[in-house]
């Protein structure tokens, strides 16, 4: 429900500043009496439009692709999870228990503690390192006696490397928020339309269609802005393959 609220004020709130600023410029111009200024008025705000669209475009598409890709990298070490753990237990009976119960405490932090922690400090948690180096001194110390056991050890070796770049790469898209750059230029844009528009006397329908352009670009400019930061709400991006993982190891016998 808040985040509904929380949408509906942000779109609010475009609506709001697009009126204000076409009933300012007005006030301050007077209108267009004699219908002198709508043509160059008209051509300003369709080359200020213009770009404003473009620059939307172009940033709305970005935070799309950084949030896709923190679901596939999410991914990436969840399977990456997932192979030490079953590897482990083709290593051999009596190594595999210490690094599956550390994976298996890993995964635990991860979905319980340091999702929530990247979403407010934008850090990983100390506690998921420490188990993941757990899990790294462990397969280190293995000592392996034919070549099968040498093979498994170097696949865990390479996975537990692609865990600690995962990891990297879940921190900073938590911290590559929208620069303030964007929203000045952003929010200038719509000012600047509402402002062109003054020629055009406030009967209903133009007011109307104002709203609209207004309510349309604080749409987009809400997604933008949900998107920033996946961690955080309205579009929280949940650690969905760590919970599959989760439960998939609560159904195999040992460390859960």
């Amino acid at each position: 429900m808040n985040t509904i609220l929380f949408g509906i004020a942000f779109v609010g709130g475009t609506v709001v500043v697009t009126l204000a600023f076409y009933f300012l410029m007005r006030l301050i111009m007077g209108g267009d009496p004699t219908g002198k200024d709508r043509e160059l008025a008209s051509a300003i705000v369709l080359r200020i439009a213009s770009l404003h669209a473009l620059i939307l475009a172009l940033v709305f598409a970005q935070e799309m692709i950084e949030y896709q890709r923190l679901k596939f990298e999410s991914v990436t070490e969840a399977n990456a999870i997932a192979d030490i753990y079953y590897d482990a237990d083709r290593y051999g009976a009596n190594e595999k228990g210490p690094i599956q119960k550390a994976l298996f405490e890993y995964v635990q932090i991860v979905i319980n503690d340091e999702w929530r922690m990247l979403g407010s400090t934008g850090q990983l948690s100390q506690e998921a390192w420490n188990r993941w180096d757990s899990v790294y001194q462990n397969v280190l110390d293995l000592t392996p006696s034919n070549a099968r056991q040498q093979s498994i050890r170097e696949h865990m070796l390479i996975d537990i490397h692609d865990i600690a770049d995962a990891r990297d790469k879940r921190q900073n898209s938590g911290t590559d928020s929208v620069s303030g750059i964007f929203w000045f230029a952003a929010i200038s844009g719509v000012v600047f339309m509402a402002l062109g528009y003054y020629p055009y006397p406030p009967d209903p329908r133009n007011l109307l269609l104002l709203s609209v352009l207004g309510a349309f670009t604080g749409i987009i400019l809400y997604f933008i802005y949900a998107f920033s930061n996946p961690y955080n709400p309205p579009a929280t991006l949940k650690p969905t393959a760590f919970e599959r993982l989760h439960e998939e190891m609560m159904t195999q016998p040992g460390p859960s």
